[in-house]
């Protein structure tokens, strides 16, 4: 997948037993003490908490900036400016702002709204190995600053522990707490990354975070692995499947894969493999089976028993024939498939492809649940189930060393994230449920939500 970097996410506000925290100041005289408070004051990167201003003159203008320092060490700023309402307050959830850096009521606006302070910063770029970041909020009125409070954005749940897997697989399993108590066996998903390589930790970290177990798995430009995606033997995924099947802390019966942009792509081709496979998450895959990554002479980015499977190039006047031979049997999947378009993409044509693996299916009667959720103003990031800044200039693919462009607006991307953050959350608690439904009688068309 083209990002920035893969390290990381029911988009519903948790309220957690951890401490508000609030910094106040008293304004003038005959005003109460200003104070922006946050609730709760530490998150997970997919959760939204409750922002507040309060202690204004009713109808009072008011601002409010954010800071945060990327990965990279380089500084975003955000503000948005309010009119306080009767009871002289504002809620960040409820109210859009007078003017600033979004336009729409957003509990987490000034965090997705980010830009970079400094001309040269093309993207945002997480923080390394899945730390936590803070975001610092500054409360300005009558031109001065009278209160502050900080958000901490954790990628990983407390209790989540880790298993490095080492040997004829590489990768890391993250382990929900309660994974492994007593008799406690849970769903376990199996995540790949993109052409970016590497291990994809953050997506693991989420769903371990959400109650799986996930298998952050890489396959290519990570250690002694292949330096490219070119020749990648698919019954490798195979023995991490088997290897999982084998773990105390996972039901065997409830697998499932996960991946984005080629990752995307590879559970798809997965799922039609692997009958163990009972549930495919797809984030802007392709529908077919695309030539190697990064460079040319083009060629198979995938094999089976020694033999290269046929591609084709998305968006390229492939010939028919080739095309046919390419596209991937998404009818083989023996269970529910949720995928995940941007009508923007940049980077080629998700919601199209999105679009003709559901007509595929449904042309072929499938027996299960089908979830297309695409995204008008969604580029290549569509539904990225973590609350970052959104803005970028171009993202630089660690492979090649070029920029590219991933296409939709800040604002569109983010609302597909804070959209399909609880769609698919959803959809993986109830296709791994331990008492999941059988499939639909056949003949039926599946369902699909659109947005």
């Amino acid at each position: 997948m083209l990002l920035p970097t893969d390290h990381p996410q029911e988009l519903a506000v948790k309220f957690r037993a951890i401490p508000m925290l609030c910094v106040c100041a008293v304004a003038g005289p005959g005003i109460l003490a200003q104070k922006i408070e946050i609730a709760p004051a530490t998150v997970l990167i997919d959760e939204a908490p409750s922002i507040r201003v309060t202690g204004v003159a009713p109808g009072a203008s008011v601002t409010v900036e954010a800071d945060l320092s990327d990965g990279n060490g380089k500084p975003w700023h955000s503000e948005a400016q309010f009119a306080a309402d009767a009871q002289g307050g504002v809620d960040l959830a409820a109210q859009a702002p007078a003017k600033g850096s979004y336009r729409e009521a957003s509990a987490m606006g000034l965090v997705w709204s980010m830009r970079p302070a400094e001309h040269d910063v093309h993207f945002f770029a997480p923080p390394h190995d899945s730390e936590e970041q803070t975001v610092h909020f500054q409360l300005l009125y009558g031109g001065k600053e009278v209160g502050s409070a900080d958000l901490v954005q954790r990628y990983v749940a407390a209790g989540v522990r880790t298993v490095r897997v080492e040997g004829a697989l590489h990768g890391t399993l993250f382990l929900p707490p309660e994974a492994g108590r007593g008799d406690t066996k849970v769903p376990g998903v199996l995540v790949v990354g993109g052409s970016e390589g590497g291990l994809p930790r953050a997506r693991a970290a989420w769903l371990a975070s959400h109650g799986c177990a996930a298998l952050a798995l890489a396959y290519f430009h990570y250690e002694d692995l292949p330096a490219t995606l070119r020749d990648i033997p698919l019954e490798y995924f195979g023995r991490a499947l088997a290897w999982m099947a084998q773990r105390p802390e996972i039901d065997a019966k409830r697998l499932g894969v996960m991946g984005t942009s080629r990752g995307g792509e590879l559970a798809l081709q997965l799922g039609s493999m692997y009958p163990e496979i009972h549930a495919v998450v797809a984030y802007v895959p392709a529908n077919i089976r695309v030539a190697s990554c990064c460079g040319r002479p083009f060629g198979a980015a995938w094999t089976w028993h020694g033999e290269g499977l046929a591609w084709a190039l998305p968006g390229m006047p492939n010939n028919p024939a080739t095309l046919m031979r390419a596209t991937i049997a998404v009818e083989g999947i023996h269970g529910p498939v949720l995928m995940i378009g941007g009508e923007s993409d940049g980077v080629w044509s998700s919601s199209e492809m999105v679009q003709a693996a559901a007509s595929r299916l449904r042309q072929a009667h499938f027996g299960y649940p089908v979830v297309t959720l695409t995204y008008a103003h969604a580029g290549h990031r569509a539904g990225m189930p973590e609350i970052l800044p959104t803005w970028n200039n171009g993202v630089l693919h660690p492979l090649t060393g070029r920029l590219t462009d991933l296409g939709g607006t800040p604002e569109g991307n983010a609302e597909s994230t804070l959209d399909a953050i609880p769609k698919v959350l959803d959809f993986l608690r109830t296709s791994l449920a331990a008492d999941a439904a059988a499939p639909v009688t056949e003949g039926r068309a599946p369902g699909a939500t659109r947005r």
